[in-house]
């Protein structure tokens, strides 16, 4: 199923004051098969996880391996599945395209420039994404306009011209605290790591701990300049 670029934008005026399940509830019904969750693990997705899956259990959830996660990432993925009952779908790089890139670049290239680190992220992160977008007309992103200066301007619902579907971002306009508040109301697991100062966590080369006042992607690719951290899944 598709929407015009009027009804995309009826739809966002429409549920502009709603919560995020009165839009969920709206979509997955009529995307039934075609719409999944893309989880990175965040306290976002995890809570879109547990609003989702009350309205479908067997609402379509995958994940991306990049081979370089945190053990506490892991770990969360396995907690992930037994509190729900489920089983996630995890979508790991090409192991030839890993091993060409290692034997052109190095184990860590991305430090020495944003061409390197780009390239890993396509390697490791935007090869599986498209793999697994296969056949949906619609993923579901927990993107929040206040977590970057790269992502001010998203919309709750708007058409991703690079991997040509829908993007749905019911989370946009909540604030961390929200998010925190729905966690501990609804006990949904979350990585041990956002209790050891990590509020973004990628993979372990690339993600560090922050202080408090630093911005909450800090620790994100910290050696770039804060308008280039992001691994090209939202490109815009």
């Amino acid at each position: 199923m598709s929407f015009t670029t009027k009804e995309i934008e009826e739809i966002n005026i429409r549920f502009a004051d709603a919560e995020p399940q009165a839009l969920l509830r709206y979509l997955m019904p009529l995307m039934q098969g075609t719409i999944a969750l893309s989880s990175s693990l965040s306290i976002e997705d995890q809570v879109l996880a547990d609003m989702m899956l009350e309205i479908d259990p067997h609402v379509r959830i995958f994940t991306l391996d990049t081979g370089r996660l945190f053990p506490e990432t892991y770990r969360l993925i396995d907690d992930t599945n037994r509190h729900y009952n489920i089983k996630m779908e995890v979508y790991s790089p090409r192991t030839d395209a890993i091993e060409q890139f290692v034997r052109t670049y190095g184990i860590n290239p991305f430090y020495e420039g944003i061409d390197k680190r780009r390239a890993c992220c396509q390697v490791r992160k935007l090869e599986p994404l498209s793999r697994a977008l296969a056949g949906l007309d619609a993923w579901v992103c927990g993107l929040r306009r206040s977590q970057s200066v790269t992502r001010n301007d998203m919309q709750m619902l708007e058409w991703d011209e690079s991997h040509g579907l829908l993007k749905v971002n019911p989370l946009i306009d909540w604030t961390e605290e929200m998010v925190w508040q729905y966690i501990k109301e609804h006990k949904v697991p979350y990585n041990e790591l956002h209790d050891k100062g990590f509020p973004s966590i990628g993979c372990e080369p690339c993600t560090r701990a922050i202080r408090r006042i630093d911005d909450i992607r800090a620790g994100r690719w910290w050696w770039e300049n804060p308008e280039h951290r992001e691994c090209g899944l939202h490109r815009r």
